[in-house]
């Protein structure tokens, strides 16, 4: 079993998550309300190690009214073990799990007292396991906010469900820019993963694209 699996996420017209200096500030302000009332809505909001390196995220439902129960467990896949001990995901705004694969759970150590610690696979986190795990721990539900590798590796698996883009209208350009899937990619276009629209809608300056994910593993 494994939990319902939304990514959520805002790109650029040209695919862009963020520049190659790691700038992301994409989304609209209606936008950013629609997301936390997502988060507001899941057992659970996950990112990769990147994501939490370049942005120290809060992962929390702070831009509408709510209370610190609202907050979704935030989960972190970082198979190295690289989690700044100052993260503010590590703060008390919400409980936090670290995924961390076997040959690196020592460096856990430092963050032991403040987050719970999955170990899985050698070198990487095995996400089929991770997501047994969290769907024991009582998520059911849970956002994904990327980056762009945890990305394309959860849709691989086939653990992904739905996709919630929001296009913003601006254009970064650029060869070494995050796009919404990184990753190794397919090598050919009848491997690729298919999606349905579902619906489609403006929100501000943004637009927003929700799919249901068709081939899953």
């Amino acid at each position: 079993m494994k939990p319902y699996v939304i990514l959520n996420a805002a790109m650029t017209l040209d695919g862009k998550i963020a520049t190659k200096t790691g700038s992301s500030e994409i989304s609209g302000s209606e936008d950013l309300e629609r997301v936390h009332k997502l988060r507001k809505e899941v057992d659970g909001i996950m990112v990769g190690i990147n994501t939490v390196i370049a942005d120290d995220p809060r992962l929390t439902v702070h831009k509408i009214a709510s209370k610190k129960e609202d907050n979704p467990i935030r989960i972190v896949v970082d198979s190295k073990g690289k989690t700044p001990i100052d993260s503010r995901i590590l703060n008390n705004d919400a409980d936090t799990i670290i995924a961390i694969s076997g040959n690196n759970q020592e460096k856990a150590n430092d963050f032991y007292d403040k987050a719970d610690i999955f170990v899985s696979g050698k070198e990487q986190v095995n996400l089929n396991e991770l997501m047994n795990y969290l769907y024991k721990k009582g998520i059911k539900t849970l956002m994904l906010e990327g980056g762009s590798t945890l990305n394309f590796s959860m849709i691989k698996e086939g653990l992904i469900d739905e996709i919630k883009i929001a296009i913003a209208p601006m254009i970064a350009g650029g060869k070494d820019s995050k796009t919404l899937f990184d990753g190794n990619g397919f090598d050919f276009m009848k491997d690729a993963i298919q999606l349905d629209l579902e619906n489609s809608y403006s929100l501000g300056k943004d637009f927003i694209l929700e799919y249901k994910v068709k081939n899953k593993i």
